[in-house]
């Protein structure tokens, strides 16, 4: 058999064609070579538990729609609390901790 490089393909590439070429003719070689009284059967492969199933979509809740207010209704809402001023002062506000209204210590968190 005569094997040809390519200019063109790496030396690489062509000794990799040639590994290739003879590992597959001593497997050939060696298969043909084994008598059946030698050959074993394949080994069962081992049973491994396998993780249960777990679904991607298992905790999916259905999208539903929040009850729109009348936008004139949240305007007229908003000037008898104040306006925007209202919504500034609440913001200003020091956030109490969870669960300090159950506390009832009174205590004002540290100044940093």
């Amino acid at each position: 058999m005569t094997i040809r490089f390519y200019s063109g393909l790496p030396a690489a590439v062509g000794l990799l064609v040639v590994s290739l070429w003879a590992t597959q003719a001593s497997a050939q070689a060696s298969a043909s070579a084994a008598s059946p009284a030698t050959l074993e059967a394949p080994a069962a492969p081992e049973q491994t538990a396998l993780p249960a199933y777990r679904s991607a979509l298992e905790g999916y809740q259905r999208y539903t729609e929040e009850k729109m207010v009348n936008w004139k209704e949240a305007n007229d809402a908003t000037a008898r609390i104040g306006g925007w001023r209202a919504y500034a002062r609440e913001a200003s506000q020091p956030q109490a901790p969870e669960g300090a209204d159950k506390l009832n210590s009174g205590a004002m968190p540290a100044k940093p």
